[in-house]
């Protein structure tokens, strides 16, 4: 069965020729929920007709209602407000347009190269933390969307394994570790390098401090770098890039203790890869690339011995690829990892979700790609996200002020835990010991619900306030709202005496339905259009905030309408049908971000 866009599409396209003698597009036809405060189900953009129908919008649109209303059986009356065109749908398409929605499929997959997302991209120097939260969310979202859509994916990480910052903990740890290890120290791994990465930072600023002391108007930077900590840490890179077995085994040793950190971490945040890189791998073929790019006289060696591209001509200044000892930066393993994964994949698109900080960092990746020749660079896209910030401020990792990914879903289930003890409380509702467990598990999921909901409802490009008892809301538009509403859909399922995961039959003929059910159908058609928008935009933001819309629609509808004390059987069936199908749609989007659905709370 046709939607009614489809079928009003078709028909306003008939319309204006056969009334104005113009041709038009169905893609041309713009419709939109009509307004509460009118009458009418959809509405109708007149304004694109005006100028070939050579009449006011409001006469216009007169003529194109009474076209439709005579033409299409489903449309029983019409009304103008200005360029808009109000068109009321009988009960009898709503009640079998329902129906259609219940029976119809999962997106056809898409005959297409794979679609290869990276997220998450650590650094092996310290755990993750909010910050990485949201690119891990986001990231992981976004592939599930696009899976929704019918596409390939593929989720990969690349783990910074390597580099002067991985260094800068291997050195602390060397100078005034005292041979601590996670099991010695009770501390998660990826804890323990971290803390010894904020050390160095501590030690560094008392030795630039004293290097600008001794040498007044030397900049910041420059001092730093001078200081003998940044110097031993540079000589410790370049022994780890020369194979110093010492160096090597140490590096082994750290980046292992982290690895476990982070496993422990994405399994709690509920995200997963089909595929890992690791810098230490992908630097080499970066340096060969670059060598290459000298031999063919599209890159520049200074008098240092240092390697960059010269971008000058298009607008752009120069970037370092290789530095004078012959190490290599950020941009020299993108280069390598970037033409490994074309190989690993053969892509039709490369997605990078990385901070907006980075904007420069992949206009640049691409160029220097096509400098060297390498025409697939143009499937990079840059998943530009803002960044996340707390009441207090933002975050610095050096410092030590980063609030940590453990700490903080911790602190969600706790104050999920905290919430609904108040309400159990308030209701004179105790916990019996033998169900402590499953309640556990629920503070859990209602607490990641709050916080992966509270990032991913905010438009990925736009920076962020994370507030965790804000997000914590059961009222509010907040993951646990959405997760309350599916919870009591559930029930009230269970309640009729229904199996609430059987298709619920009803009889579509000769049922009056209210504009609440009406609307609440109507929001339910719209769940396809919205994750294709989803999936075009990369916008998890899009799904969030249809599912509280609809959430929304359907505490409207069930605190105004009987269900299950409906005498008319044939009227209760349909109603347990849309309640059946809200629930559905609940939670296939909850899923897209990441959320459980549970059954009962």
């Amino acid at each position: 069965m046709e939607s009614i866009e489809q079928i009003l599409s078709r028909l306003a396209v008939k319309a204006v020729k056969e009334l104005f003698g113009s041709d038009t597009e169905a893609t041309g036809i713009q419709f939109q929920k009509t307004d509460r405060k009118f009458e009418g189900d959809i509405t109708l953009v007149v304004f694109p007709f005006v100028k070939a129908a050579k009449k006011s919008p409001e006469e216009t649109g007169r003529m194109i209602g009474g076209y439709l209303q005579a033409n299409c059986p489903d449309i029983t009356a019409f009304n103008t407000v200005k360029g808009f065109l109000n068109l009321s749908v009988s009960d009898a398409y709503w009640v079998k347009y329902l129906d259609t929605l219940r029976k119809a499929g999962e997106p056809e997959a898409k005959d297409t190269k794979p679609v290869v997302i990276e997220y998450s991209s650590p650094n092996t120097n310290k755990p993750l933390h909010l910050g990485h939260i949201r690119n891990n969310l986001l990231g992981w979202s976004v592939a599930e969307i696009l899976k929704a859509n019918g596409y390939t994916v593929k989720k990969v990480n690349l783990v910074n394994d390597r580099g002067v910052h991985i260094c800068k903990s291997m050195l602390a740890w060397l100078r005034w570790g005292n041979g601590e290890t996670p099991e010695s120290s009770g501390l998660k791994g990826d804890h323990l390098v971290g803390k010894y990465y904020v050390i160095f930072s501590n030690h560094l600023k008392e030795e630039t401090d004293k290097m600008l002391t001794a040498h007044p108007g030397m900049e910041k930077d420059e001092a730093e770098r001078q200081t003998p900590l940044m110097q031993e840490a540079q000589a410790m890179l370049k022994k780890w890039e020369d194979g110093d077995e010492e160096i090597r085994t140490l590096w082994r040793k750290m980046n292992t203790w982290v690895y476990a950190g982070f496993d422990a971490t994405y399994a709690k945040l509920g995200v997963d890869f089909d595929k890992i890189y690791y810098e230490s791998d992908t630097y080499l073929l970066g340096k060969s690339m670059v060598q290459e790019g000298l031999e063919k006289g599209v890159l520049v060696k200074h008098e240092d011995g240092s390697v960059w591209a010269d971008l000058r001509d298009e607008g752009l200044d120069e970037k370092l690829l290789l530095r004078k000892d012959g190490t290599s930066v950020y941009m020299t393993q993108d280069l390598g990892t970037a033409r490994l994964r074309q190989k690993d994949f053969d892509a039709q698109k490369l997605i990078y979700v990385v901070g907006n900080e980075q904007n420069y960092h992949f206009d640049v990746l691409k160029r220097v790609l096509r400098k060297l020749g390498y025409a697939w660079g143009e499937k990079i896209t840059h998943l530009s996200y803002g960044m996340v910030e707390l009441p207090e401020g933002k975050m610095k990792s050096r410092e030590g002020t980063v609030v940590d990914a453990d700490d903080l879903m911790e602190k969600m289930a706790e104050t999920a835990r905290e919430t609904g003890e108040e309400i159990r409380a308030a209701k004179g509702v105790s916990i019996l010991d033998e169900d402590r467990a499953e309640m556990d598990k629920l503070y859990f999921e209602l607490g990641m619900g709050a916080l992966k909901y509270f990032i991913l409802k905010v438009d990925p490009v736009k920076n962020m306030l994370f507030n965790p008892k804000e997000s914590i809301d059961f009222n509010g538009n907040t993951g646990p709202f959405l997760q309350y509403t599916h919870a009591r859909i559930r029930s009230l399922l269970r309640k009729s005496g229904c199996n609430p995961d059987e298709l619920i039959a009803y009889q579509t003929e000769g049922l009056n339905i209210s504009d609440k059910e009406k609307s609440l159908i109507q929001n339910l058609a719209a769940y396809p259009a919205v994750l294709k928008q989803a999936g075009e935009q990369f916008s998890p933001a899009l799904i969030a905030n249809y599912l509280y819309d609809l959430a929304k629609d359907f505490n409207g509808f069930y605190q105004d309408t009987n269900v299950l004390r409906e005498e008319n059987e044939q009227l209760k069936a349909f109603r347990l049908a849309l309640v059946q199908q809200t629930g559905v749609t609940l939670k296939k989007g909850l899923h897209l971000l990441g959320i459980s659905a549970p059954e009962k709370m």
